[in-house]
Order: C-alpha cells, then structure tokens, then sequence
C-alpha cells in the first residue's frame, strides 16, 4: 500500500484534504512534530500522512488578558520564546519542545512534572477550532478565561489521540513566569530514599518539579548514589527562593542526604532534560511504560515496576514524580536475542500489577503487539460512541487509540 504525505499551509487546504479523505475513506494519520510516536498502537494500513507543522503562527496574544491563541503546529518552544518575553508561559512540560508542538501534545494528553502547582494543559485550554473528519471547521469557547460555552467541547480533544478531529488553534490561559528558578541534584546513600521522599513532601515552599530518578546515566547529568538521586526545582521570588534553599537543604540533610548540589544556570533547561530521558529510546532494544499512581505510593510503584523489570533479566531506568505520583520505567536489553519473548512476558506481568501502565516510547518492532494502552477503561464504551460520532468512517487515526479505537 502506497503511502503518501500532505502538509497544508492552511487551515482551508486541511479542510478540504480531510473532506476528500472522508469521502474516499482515505485512512490519515495525524502528525505534529512526531515527538511522541512511540505512544499508541503504530500505525497500520495508513494511506495518508497529514503534517501540520506549516499551521504554526501565534494568532493572538493578550499578555494583558494572560491568553495567547496558537496554530496547532506551533511548536512548544516557539511559544515558549515568544511568552517569555512578556514574562509568561504555559505548563506545557513535554519531551523535546524544539520539535514537539502544541496539536500533538495537547492530542496526546501529555502530563508533565509541574502540574500540581500549575494546573494540566487541559485545563488551560479555553477555546479551540479543530477540523473534523468530514473537513468542518467547529469552534469551541473563546478567547475569555472564564467563558463557559463550549469549555468541555475543547477539553474533549485533548488525550483523543487525533482520533476526534485535528486541533489547528488552541486558546490557552498563560500564567506568570516566577522570577527565579533554581535546581538541586543530590545523590542519595543507601537507606535515605524514603525519607528523603517524605521530606519533600513537608517542604514549606512546595516544588515545582521533585522526581526521584534510578538510572538514565546517559541522559540524566549527576553522579547516582547507592539509592539513585534526587531533582527538584524551585520557582519563587528571588528572596522567597533563599529561604527556601536553606529549607529544602535543611530537609535533605535530616533525611541523611550529605551532598546537595545547586544549579542556577539554566535550571529549567534541566528539568526539559530529564522530561525528554522519559521517551528516550535505545533504538530498538528498549520499551518504556508510563504508571499512574497517588503521590504517596509512588515510590513503592516505582520499585515494584522497576524490580519486575529486573526479575525478568531486562535492565531498568526509573523515574518517580514525588509530587505527583507518576511513574515511569524503561525496560530495556543491549541483547536482542530473546528479547521480543521477555518483553511480552513482561507486559503480561507489568499490566497484571498495574492494570493502567501505558508505553510511552519504544521502537522495538513487537510493540503493536503489547497492551500498550493498558486495560479499557470504564468508559470504553462511551469512547467508542464518540468516535463513531465524530468520525464515522473511521478515518482519523484509526486503531491507534485505547481499545484500538
């Protein structure tokens, strides 16, 4: 089957390439930057590639209103730069964002370390324009923080994989960027992990990022203790950031934390490094799941993902998100011999403790044979009636979505 690639330079050409695919049952697949290609079941029987990376203006910015309306294919550090001026952002916190853009990431559902403090991109989002499958242009919400008409329709997008129509504008409230950020790495010794998990959590001053990380040696900078290291990053006010280094230092120490070392420069460019190690990849000899679990047991999730990972003979690399909860483990063999085998053992058993895990990235030829969306949730049926609604000639992105919808 042959297929063929398509980057509109406007929002009308996108219309009228979907409208003839829906007619002809042409099957499309969506791309944005293709950052996060490895989530989802890979694409099959695809007849169309429709790029959206030429739609990437920012349409309208009202530093003033603290909202910006951007071009689906606008990538996150475009946006990013742009905001930065005015002294604003969004919390968009997604793997490599000089690729990355903000169609896909929203479409993906993307949930980056900093959303306890900040809020996820879904709810940030307080309009939008998408193409559905039949090449109409719908609206939704406005360019008002607190406009309520059409809010739910947009949020709706967001986490369906492309499978609901292509976002080619999102509006999206920004938020203040914090005067100082600063960052700490700290080795952790043997019989320090819990408690320096616990400590985090009683920080006066909350983090905006705090990930325990086990592994990623090659793409994590700082040398790992016995119980691997810490990251946390800190955005305040320039006097409310001293006293919450003394803090922080202070609450490492008590839990047997000896070393802390503090990074200024380029604090937040560290925290974008450790969020692109979560998909990255070695090429295809490694697989990478994604957990969902409170903030208090994430540190027993994650030793639990990471030694079933080990008992099956694969190399693990883990990151815990102690603010948050999420947990994520790359399983991973330099071998090939075998590996397809373990690695199906191993989704069997991982999607057996945790019903939910997802993979987030990995090349490795087997992966549409994996449950890669973990277990259908309650709602499946609910999603499938959307779909059918939304797109019933199953054109978007079809069989790439949970329960291959």
């Amino acid at each position: 089957m042959t297929t063929s690639r398509e980057t509109p330079a406007s929002v009308g050409e996108l219309c009228a390439i979907l409208r003839r695919c829906d007619g002809d049952g042409t099957k499309v697949t969506v791309v944005g930057g293709n950052t996060l290609r490895g989530m989802g079941f890979p694409p099959t029987g695809e007849e169309l590639v429709l790029e959206t990376s030429a739609l990437k203006r920012i349409v309208s910015y009202s530093s003033a209103d603290l909202t910006v309306a951007v071009q689906g294919g606008c990538t996150l550090k475009s946006l990013a730069s742009r905001l930065k001026r005015d002294g604003q952002f969004v919390p968009f916190d997604a793997p490599k964002p000089g690729e990355a853009t903000v169609g896909g990431t929203l479409a993906a559902g993307w949930l980056g370390p900093r959303r306890h403090r900040y809020g996820r991109p879904r709810d940030l989002i307080v309009g939008s324009s998408i193409v559905l499958a039949d090449g109409t242009l719908a609206h939704a919400g406005g360019m008002v923080v607190k406009n309520v008409a059409g809010y739910d329709m947009s949020r709706l997008y967001v986490g369906s994989f492309g499978t609901l129509g292509v976002l080619v504008q999102a509006n999206l409230k920004t938020i203040p960027l914090a005067q100082a950020a600063r960052a700490f790495l700290a080795p952790l010794p043997e019989g320090t992990r819990s408690r320096a998990f616990a400590q985090v959590r009683t920080l006066a001053v909350e983090p905006s990022a705090a990930l325990w990380i086990d592994g990623f040696e090659k793409e994590v900078p700082g040398e790992p203790g016995a119980e691997g290291r810490l990251f946390i990053l800190l955005e305040s006010s320039e006097a409310l950031l001293e006293r919450a280094t003394r803090d922080l230092r202070s609450a490492i120490g008590r839990a047997g934390v000896p070393e802390t070392r503090i990074i200024d420069a380029r604090a937040r460019d560290m925290l974008d490094g450790i969020i692109d190690a979560y998909i990255s990849t070695l090429a295809d000899r490694s697989v990478t799941y994604r957990v969902a679990s409170p903030p208090d047991r994430s540190e027993a999730c994650a030793l639990g993902a990471r030694d079933l990972v080990r008992r099956f003979a694969l190399d693990a690399d883990t990151i815990a998100d102690i603010m948050n909860g999420d947990v994520v483990v790359r399983a991973s063999r330099l071998e090939t011999r075998d590996l397809s085998l373990k690695l199906q053992v191993l989704d069997d058993a991982l999607h057996q403790a945790q019903p939910r895990a997802r993979i987030i990235a990995g090349d490795h030829p087997s992966r549409g044979a994996f449950n890669v969306w973990g277990n259908d949730p309650p709602a499946i049926g609910r999603m499938r009636a959307l779909k059918a609604r939304f797109d019933p000639n199953a054109v978007l992105n079809p069989n790439r979505f949970i329960g291959g919808i």
